[in-house]
């Protein structure tokens, strides 16, 4: 099988290259059926990495330990689920899991594009394979990095996968993070090919603006997820530590974000045509950047591969992409004047531009401080890393901007508001705002960012709520339908619009629960049996954690030391709460990487108690324990199914007012833009 794949890898290369040349230096715009044979190429590539992928499960699942990459993370005792994760979880199966979503997100956007702009897709289908042959070349080419090499001795079994990634988020994250990286290159395909092809109106927006949702909203599981399992997994309380690897996820999500509402203002005004253009060519620049500070090892992170010359290709590619991609908007740039000029900063135009400024401020940021390490060490020879407080300091008031031009964008009108218009609009959310604010000083809070960041939130929360009122009150007065029914009829005629604010209400959850972790408390003690801590919730309550002693047994594929605190909330006993060290073996029982730690949590809305085992000092039956006190953690998963349910209603297919406009607008050009429908 391993033949088969080097076969499938060079077949797949070999098709890309010749896509890409076909779609890029032959004339096929006056020959159908070449331009078809150009996006069959896409097809056929799709077809070669499926069989290469087919073939390196198939070394997974049959513990073909002659196969390197089978040997270095699988093992006979690893559970049969934790072998899907193996085939991402090191670097040469991430790139060919990577090269195989991409090839089938190339095909689907051959055959899902709608016919009116097929014009696009023999150069969408170049740019793709463009992209392909590179990710297979890197395989084929990059030392260490094809995924069918072979030992030339077949080992008894195999090292097995990091503890770290023995864990049900791992078995999500690194995908979906990888579709939304991957995902953003047909974007970005369709902008290169709008560009070549000089079709700069908003076609090429209508038929890319799914992918580029799809791209954020991975992204944005993605990074949840991965948050999630840094909690659950890493054992320092935290869900953000500003680590490079993390940063560079960030990233994309930050100019993807600033794109999909600045996209809303070419629609509707015909403005900021080249910047949409230039934040779609970033952004995939951007999961460039990100792919090549995870596999080159120049940052040092919890999350990268191991160093490797194989960063380096994609720091090459890095550049050769963006010095293509911007000279030919530099080529394109008369062409794309806007058609409307600002008539008012103090518009719904002027948020969004607000907006997009503090979302590439933020991304500018993050990117300098994830650099500044690269950076000093090659001008002063010394690697100087750049810690949470930098980020924090810059980043905390740019975000708290952000959450308040969430709230005010859609209070204001658009082209220019009027001062009787702001007061009507402003009247309910200040008022939100102001009393939230209220309560908050009356519980005694006073430090000023987390007051700043609730204030913003109840106003952010009451501007959500009153858009979602007035527009079920008119479908009430106009249709005579109850407020149930027109509510489903409003969302599902506006779903756009609606699915916008919902992703809206999930932000405002996620600054809830970033506020909270401002409050955490924090204690390290060493217990007899028996013997008890106390630790103070920033509620008021008083948690005492009485160690009950130490038991060892084996389980599974590791040894497990699992320390068990009986827990007292008040004075009253609320359960028992327990943390394990475990140390991984092989099937012969020889330990195969360092201890890990499982920690222990017991959650609710309000908080949680996070208890993370350090071991038993020189054997005795005493234990070390991290215990910590997290509010508001809860809101942060929440947040995440908030904004899911938000993205998909965004993606949802339009309904039938969109459904008609697109019947009536004419097949080129574009004239009348799908906001104005929506909006």
């Amino acid at each position: 099988m391993t033949l088969l794949g080097d076969f499938a890898l060079w077949a797949a290369m070999l098709i890309g290259l010749w896509t890409a040349a076909m779609a890029f230096f032959v004339p096929w715009q006056s020959r159908p059926a070449l331009a078809t044979s150009i996006t069959r190429g896409a097809h056929a590539a799709c077809l070669a990495l499926l069989v290469a992928a087919v073939a390196l499960w198939r070394g997974l699942f049959t513990h073909d330990f002659n196969i390197e990459y089978v040997a270095a993370y699988t093992a006979r005792n690893l559970p049969d689920y934790y072998l899907v994760t193996a085939f991402w979880a090191g670097q040469k199966g991430s790139l060919l899991f990577w090269a195989v979503v991409l090839s089938i997100f190339g095909a689907l956007a051959q055959l899902l594009t709608p016919s009116r702009h097929r014009d696009l897709l023999p150069y969408v289908a170049g740019v793709t394979s463009v992209v392909l042959a590179f990710f297979v070349g890197v395989m084929l080419f990059g030392d260490g990095a094809n995924p069918f090499e072979r030992l030339p001795f077949t080992p008894p079994d195999g090292r097995g996968l990091n503890p770290q990634l023995q864990n049900p988020g791992m078995i999500a994250h690194p995908p979906t993070l990888y579709l939304g990286y991957i995902s953003i290159t047909i974007p970005f395909a369709f902008a290169i090919a709008a560009l070549l092809a000089r079709r700069l109106d908003t076609g090429w927006i209508i038929a890319m603006r799914k992918w580029a949702l799809a791209s954020w909203l991975f992204l944005s599981i993605g990074i949840t997820i991965g948050m999630w399992w840094a909690y659950i997994e890493l054992g320092w309380g935290g869900v953000w530590a500003w680590d490079p690897v993390e940063n560079a996820s960030l990233h994309p999500w930050l100019t993807l974000t600033a794109f999909l509402h600045s996209v809303m203002i070419q629609e509707k005004r015909g403005m900021l045509k080249r910047w949409n253009v230039g934040l779609v060519i970033g952004t995939f620049l951007l999961s460039i950047f990100g792919t090549f500070i995870t596999r080159s090892g120049v940052i040092a992170s919890v999350h990268s591969f191991t160093q490797s010359d194989v960063g380096y290709f994609f720091l090459a590619f890095l550049f050769v992409t963006a010095i293509a991609s911007f000279t030919l908007l530099y080529t394109r740039w008369p062409a794309l004047a806007p058609e409307a000029k600002l008539e008012s900063m103090l518009s719904r135009e002027g948020a969004f531009l607000y907006n997009n400024l503090a979302l590439v401020g933020i991304a500018f940021s993050v990117l300098w401080g994830t650099l500044f390490p690269i950076l000093s060490e090659a001008v002063h020879g010394t690697k100087i890393s750049v810690g949470p407080a930098f980020f924090n300091r810059v980043n905390v008031p740019l975000g708290l901007f952000l959450l308040l031009l969430t709230g005010v964008g859609p209070l204001i009108a658009w082209r220019k508001a009027s001062p009787a218009n702001l007061r009507r609009q402003f009247i309910a959310p200040t008022l939100g705002g102001l009393v939230t604010l209220a309560t908050m000083l009356g519980f005694g809070m006073r430090a000023f960012y987390p007051l700043v960041s609730l204030t913003l939130t109840g106003f952010v929360t009451v501007t959500v709520i009153q858009e979602f009122t007035r527009g079920v009150r008119a479908r009430m007065r106009l249709h005579a339908e109850n407020a149930l029914l027109a509510l489903v009829h409003l969302v599902g005629r506006n779903r756009r619009r609606y699915g916008g604010y919902v992703v809206h209400i999930g932000i405002v959850l996620y600054f809830i629960a970033f506020t909270g972790m401002a409050f955490r408390t924090e204690q390290t003690v060493e217990l007899a049996p028996l013997e008890s801590a106390t630790i103070e919730s920033p509620y008021g309550h008083t948690y005492t954690l009485t160690h009950l002693g130490v038991s060892q047994y084996a389980a599974l594929n590791r040894h497990v030391s699992a320390a068990t605190l009986d827990v007292a909330r008040d004075g009253v006993r609320i359960g028992s709460i327990k943390s394990e060290k475990r140390q991984h073996v092989d099937s012969f029982g020889n330990p195969t990487f360092e201890p890990s730690t499982e920690v222990g949590i017991r959650s609710d809305l309000r908080e949680d108690l996070y208890v993370v085992f350090g071991g038993t000092p020189d054997g005795t039956e005493r234990a070390q324990y991290k215990i910590v006190v997290n509010p508001l953690v809860s809101w942060f998963w929440i947040g995440g199914v908030v904004l899911v349910i938000g993205g998909l209603l965004t993606m949802w297919p339009g309904g039938p007012q969109i459904r008609a406009a697109r019947r009536i607008m004419p097949q080129a050009g574009y004239a009348v833009p799908l906001a104005s429908v929506s909006e």
